[in-house]
């Protein structure tokens, strides 16, 4: 079944803070293979100092679990610290998907 619902987060680190911020993201993805519920998880960098969390979802209470979940009270407790400004979470539906990961 394909994920229907997606995130996009955008973070943007404080200056001399972005070795922190990829730490954080390499912690994150420990903590999101635990989350059955999330099949699709990126972590992104999008310039020296922007980065991001691509995650989607099969239903809207996946989405909702996640948002809630262990990744999401860790990114809030150390935005304060590690972001310029609080994270960006924009509500996402996937409308198309090509996995060549997949074995046949």
């Amino acid at each position: 079944m394909m994920p229907k619902l997606a995130l996009f987060v955008r973070l943007e680190a404080k200056p001399g803070k972005e070795a922190e911020v990829v730490k954080f993201l390499e912690t994150g993805l420990a903590l999101v293979r635990q989350e059955p519920t999330t099949p699709i998880w990126f972590a992104l960098r999008l310039s020296p100092s922007s980065f991001g969390i691509f995650d989607a979802f099969h239903d809207e209470a996946d989405r909702e679990l996640h948002l809630h979940g262990p990744i999401a009270q860790a990114l809030m407790a150390a935005a304060p610290e590690l972001l310029s400004r609080p994270p960006t979470i924009e509500s996402i539906d996937v409308l198309g998907l090509k996995n060549m990961l997949q074995a046949s």
